[in-house]
């Protein structure tokens, strides 16, 4: 039986990666901290950790790509989506209005996730300008806060499981601003996936350029344009070493072992451009995974 490194049960992670082993058994391990997710897998204790790496609305989660990238060496191995649907959590008896509605007025503190705080900014104007933001290591966090702080007018941002597994209610449901909001999620660690099979693969390298002259990132861009390569993301962050000085995080549309994709690279290694593979893998649509 596998081992998976998650964060929190009531999560979006902990129900996204439970989705992609769904039928599977396996041993679930839940922690507070994203660095705890990674270390247990690089620690051994677990097989896999599970990274929720981008979403519709906040674009990259810059935290868990600098962990990916400068702090472990724990390839990918599969990506999915699934629907990041945000509630708020609390006490219907602390926020109770007239005539059984809620009294949003009532809500003095609304505690969750920066990334899910931020996908539902819209809500939290029009409805709860007066509350104070607390920001928590994630959503089933601040739900276990509220939930352990009773009589004080606190509210959560959270999944409706986390609600249910703290045995608060769900004072509105479905609060983020677009209705679309998905969050791409990774599984690491050292073996091949193996649960599940998609048409579709894909891989993610690292390209550090040798020097910042004019011309070198359409030199590097070239080599795949060509070719006719894919390259469904590309983008910049610091190497930390100076500043100034970037590396480029791409994922591309195809295996590693297609036949046009190693001519890629050896080209780009050409110009005096490190590479570094993050992983080749099969990604799936949240469709195939219902």
């Amino acid at each position: 039986m596998k081992t998976i490194a998650v964060l929190p049960a009531g999560s979006v992670s902990d129900e996204a990666v439970k989705r992609l082993f769904a039928g599977e058994s396996m041993n679930w391990k839940h922690h507070r901290l994203i660095a705890d997710v990674f270390m247990s897998t690089v620690n051994g204790v677990s097989d896999y950790s599970v990274v929720p790496i981008e979403n519709t609305i906040e674009g990259s989660v810059n935290l868990h790509v600098d962990w990916l990238v400068h702090e472990v060496d724990l390839p990918i191995q599969a990506e999915w989506v699934y629907p990041s649907i945000q509630n708020l959590i609390g006490r219907s008896s602390e926020a109770a209005g007239e005539g059984g509605t809620v009294d949003f007025s009532k809500i003095k503190k609304v505690i969750s996730h920066p990334v899910a705080i931020a996908q539902c900014l819209q809500f939290l104007r029009s409805e709860l300008p007066h509350a104070e933001i607390e920001t928590a290591g994630s959503t089933s966090e601040g739900v276990k806060i509220v939930k352990e702080n009773p009589g004080q007018g606190w509210a959560a941002i959270g999944t409706m499981t986390a609600a249910g597994n703290n045995g608060l209610d769900v004072l509105s449901q479905g609060i983020t601003d677009h209705d679309n909001n998905f969050t791409r999620f990774l599984l690491v660690g050292s073996e091949p996936f193996t649960a599940r099979q998609s048409a579709k693969q894909k891989t993610s390298i690292l390209i550090t350029l040798p020097e910042d002259y004019p011309g070198a990132l359409h030199q590097v861009l070239a080599a795949f344009a060509w070719r006719k390569i894919n390259l469904s993301k590309i983008e910049s962050r610091p190497t930390k070493k100076k500043l100034g000085n970037y590396y480029f995080y791409i994922d591309i549309d195809m295996a590693l072992d297609t036949v046009l994709l190693p001519s890629a690279l050896e080209e780009i290694e050409a110009l005096g451009c490190q590479v570094r593979i993050l992983g080749s893998y099969p990604s799936f649509t949240y469709e195939q995974l219902l």
